[in-house]
């Protein structure tokens, strides 16, 4: 079945570049140019990929942590003047 006319991309397709390491539809476009065109496919490109374990988005998400645990004050102690 197609997911992108635009480009005739497959959902087979979308499915091969998910297990190679697109997980966004952002990096699904840069794989194969679908949702670059008239955007239609973006949300069935998102629910494809649903909500499942992305490398990348769990390694910006640690760097997120560990950057608000550097610039927020820790609970209950004084902040530096």
């Amino acid at each position: 079945m197609y997911v992108c006319s635009c480009f005739g991309i497959t959902e087979q397709q979308v499915k091969d570049h998910a297990a190679a390491g697109a997980c966004t539809p952002r990096q699904i476009a840069s794989a194969s140019k679908a949702g670059t065109d008239c955007g239609g496919c973006v949300r069935t490109i998102q629910a494809m990929l649903g909500r499942g374990a992305c490398p990348r988005r769990e390694l910006l998400d640690g760097k997120r942590a560990t950057a608000s645990a550097v610039t927020e004050p820790a609970a209950g102690l004084p902040e530096a003047a």
